[in-house]
């Protein structure tokens, strides 16, 4: 990588919009040059901050024109969070960078043309939608340029907020998140303020120390709330102080949980979560169907739009009552629930113990008799035991991470060739390498862009393969 600190352009038109959600335009000799927190349509001044063969990194020093498709940011933090980068672009734009990314990329990457093009399913709610936020307690928040370079003294640096892009020890203060509804700021400024109040120790990322490290808020589609929190070190009394305080103030939290962590690191698959109010779980429902969820489960962050893909999920398998489906990556079993009802048999595979022990006790408590969980790892999983105890599948439905799908797992869906794949992707990109691997046996016949994630540049993507 070249840094280039002096070059600057002017009177840079913007023209498009690429990965990660930054603006694309082009200089006089032809060089692409990718500009962070602008839109097409904008004409700008540009400092470039990364020089690489192909193309630019810039920041904009000065704008000459805005675009039309321009939208005032609802959020104070917009600029600095990250989080939400197309607060700026209007929402008809934000779907149509998206639907046409998802589609480029199956035939970029993919190398994939005579396919099915359905137009994006847009989002139901464009703000307010997550009911999942994480948020981590610094001792020395992240400064804006403008108290750097003040000459006053910043005696409150303690933060409670999200990480700044890049930079994992740096914590941005948040006043006000629009992704979550209420009470989410109330809970999370509230146990700022308590903290603060009695004294209570903000997480040093520099020293690896203090009291506390994260906060978690989840709620369900009743706005009932489950919150977690991570402790560097146990405090008995702290942490009965601080969670008795949650629990009185808050009436619409039917849950809280912590964990103790002194890791490195604040996942939390393999930390013993202890529930001091409530049953430690929130209850989920799709149509008929009712779902456990845990501190640890995996479920769709926007609750509408995961009603929406999972529909488009079983359309496309289309099913008759007679299908054996293996779902890959089934989670807490969500999908696998959903379609059960359409098929002869469901089997969901899945490496989280703690997901397929919820996706069991679902089932039960749905009262399906026709799916089974299995728990392991998708690579190693899929021996031909394992498809003889089970039925050889007639279509597969996978909804890997966002990395996508192991090789050795392309490799054995090509090996026992069901008729269908519906594969279900957070990543248009990965989920166009692994059709491009697939493309030889396998006829991809559509492909729907879903917005799971307004003012983000994430999408999902639904893809129907056939075997030739």
């Amino acid at each position: 990588m070249r840094r280039k600190k002096n070059i600057q352009i002017s009177n840079l038109e913007l023209i498009t919009a690429g990965a990660k959600g930054v603006a694309i335009g082009k200089t006089e000799e032809g060089k692409t040059v990718l500009v962070g927190y602008a839109v097409p349509g904008d004409v700008v001044n540009v400092q470039v901050i990364k020089s690489k063969k192909k193309y630019y990194e810039a920041k904009v020093v000065g704008f000459i024109k805005y675009s039309p498709d321009r939208e005032v940011p609802e959020c104070i933090h917009f600029g600095i969070c990250g989080g939400c980068k197309w607060q700026n672009l209007s929402y008809e734009k934000q779907l149509e960078y998206k639907e046409k990314e998802v589609y480029n990329n199956v035939k970029r990457i993919g190398k994939i043309e005579n396919f099915q093009q359905l137009s994006i399913v847009p989002s139901s709610d464009k703000y307010y939608y997550r009911n999942k936020m994480e948020f981590s307690f610094s001792n020395a928040r992240w400064l804006t340029s403008e108290e750097i370079q003040s000459e006053t003294n910043i005696i409150d640096k303690k933060a409670l907020g999200f990480h700044i892009p890049q930079q994992w020890n740096k914590v941005l203060d948040i006043k006000e998140c629009f992704l979550q509804q209420e009470p989410s700021n109330k809970i999370r400024n509230s146990i700022k303020e308590f903290a603060i109040k009695h004294k209570l120790e903000f997480y040093d990322f520099k020293e690896k120390n203090g009291f506390l490290r994260t906060l978690m808020i989840r709620s369900n589609s009743k706005n009932d709330l489950m919150v977690l929190l991570q402790f560097f070190r146990e405090e008995e009394e702290n942490i009965k102080k601080l969670l008795n305080y949650i629990r009185e103030q808050f009436s619409e939290v039917k849950t809280i949980l912590y964990v103790i962590n002194s890791k490195g690191n604040d996942s939390l698959h393999d930390l013993d979560v202890k529930t001091f109010h409530g049953n430690g779980f929130l209850m989920e429902e799709i149509g008929d169907l009712k779902f456990k969820i845990g501190p640890k489960s995996f479920f769709q962050t926007n609750y509408k739009q995961a009603v929406k893909l999972y529909e488009i999920a079983r359309d496309f398998a289309g099913l008759n009552g007679d299908e054996v489906v293996y779902d890959l990556y089934t989670g807490t079993g969500t999908i696998a629930q959903f379609i059960s009802a359409n098929a002869k048999k469901v089997i969901g595979v899945e490496a989280v113990p703690e997901a397929i022990k919820a996706a069991k006790e679902n089932a039960e408590y749905n009262n399906i008799k026709n799916c089974s969980f299995y728990c392991g790892d998708m690579k190693d999983i899929f021996t031909e035991e394992f498809i003889y105890e089970n039925g050889h599948p007639d279509i597969i439905i996978t909804d890997p991470p966002r990395e996508g799908m192991h090789k050795n797992v392309v490799e054995t869906i090509l090996r026992i060739a069901p008729g269908k794949i519906v594969y279900v992707s957070c990543n248009s990109a990965t989920q166009a390498r692994d059709l491009e691997l697939m493309k030889e046996k396998y006829e991809i016949k559509k492909v729907q862009a879903v917005d799971m994630f307004p003012q983000t540049y994430h999408v999902e993507s639904v893809a129907l393969l056939k075997l030739k």
